[in-house]
């Protein structure tokens, strides 16, 4: 690369713990290496982490980039749902989206946010990926739950369980792509893919259900045509057993708790939110704000490191195929190019 990635971490609701363990994950050497760091929040909330953890911001390798949504003499309420609070986490993320859209930042890791206090604030807001989606105005955004040992890519996921059943085939073909495109990104080689199906027994053979034969195989045949190597439906209950065996190497669900529930248990700590069909690299922690022990130093901050340690890494490859089309325009070829449109 000819320069190190430049990755933007928002701090998430000011009364969780998303500052707190932003601050505990730069003090690990082996993750603030990876990139040149900026933290977007607030002094006040940046304040109030230091003094919970103890720990001097001049000691770490980063800068923070404030967006004024609070006063620098506020003194942040932890656990507290507050509609002020939801407004500058949204500040927050709009920050660090704009910095990856003007080409400032190469990527963007999010702190956890609370949607209550978003929603106490008067806007309509479902989750990161659709609010980031709307900002950069990409129209079919997915969530991919990755680690080492499996990834699980969404049809659906903020949604109610009644609409989520609504199956649509182009969706479903289209989320297949997404995650085939990510996983080529990440691994730079094809991956092999399990869909599931929507009913118990993946229906059955339509005694559950028809929307595993009328409208999922349907759109795994026109995947497969598409040259993705995927097959299903596969029953729900065993294809994660199936895969962690090492026979796929990602799953596409049919809803939210359908994979999360899974990923989860796979590995907690490891599993990162990955946004797909987004013009930016963005990755996610996999937790929510734990009020229950913000602002008493309890905080882990292993799925931080391991959000900010993907975001390097495919904040790494964006910089790599970008020299490697440099090199491409300048007469020379480009080994073993993949296509990659789905993850950015």
């Amino acid at each position: 690369m000819t320069r190190p990635a430049r990755i933007v971490i928002s701090f998430g609701d000011p009364a969780g713990i998303g500052a707190e363990i932003a601050l505990k994950a730069l003090q690990d050497q082996s993750v603030s290496s990876l990139a040149q760091w900026q933290l977007i929040g607030d002094s006040a909330v940046f304040n109030a982490a230091r003094t919970i953890t103890g720990i001097d911001p001049r000691t770490l390798p980063c800068k923070l980039v404030e967006t004024g949504a609070l006063p620098a003499d506020h003194i942040v309420d932890f656990g507290q749902v507050r509609a002020e609070y939801g407004l500058a986490a949204i500040a927050y993320v709009r920050r660090a989206a704009e910095l990856c859209m003007t080409g400032e930042a190469d990527a963007m890791v999010t702190a956890p946010l609370n949607k209550e206090a978003v929603t106490l604030s008067g806007r309509t807001f479902s989750g990161h990926t659709e609010y980031i989606a709307e900002l950069t105005g990409a129209a079919e955004p997915r969530m991919m739950l990755y680690c080492e040992k499996l990834a699980t890519v969404h049809v659906s996921t903020h949604v109610p369980l009644e609409q989520a059943c609504r199956l649509d085939r182009a969706r479903i073909v289209r989320t297949v792509q997404l995650g085939n495109d990510a996983l080529l990104w990440l691994r730079r080689s094809a991956p092999r893919i399990a869909v599931c199906g929507l009913n118990p027994h993946a229906g059955e053979h339509g005694l559950f259900g028809r929307q595993d034969a009328d409208i999922i195989a349907p759109a795994i045949s026109e995947a497969r045509a598409l040259g993705i190597d995927c097959s299903g439906p596969h029953s729900p209950d065993t294809i994660f057993v199936r895969a962690l065996r090492g026979e796929f190497d990602l799953i596409v669900a049919m809803y939210h708790d359908q994979g999360h529930i899974a990923m989860k248990l796979i590995d907690f700590e490891g599993g990162v939110n990955v946004s797909l069909g987004l013009p930016i690299i963005r990755t996610s922690v996999d937790h929510g704000t734990a009020f229950d022990i913000a602002g008493r130093n309890q905080a882990d901050p292993e799925n931080m490191k391991a959000a900010m340690r993907l975001a390097a890494r495919m904040a790494e490859g964006k910089l790599a195929l970008s020299d490697e089309a440099d090199g491409a325009s300048a007469g020379h070829a480009i080994p073993g190019q993949a296509h990659t449109g789905g993850a950015r």
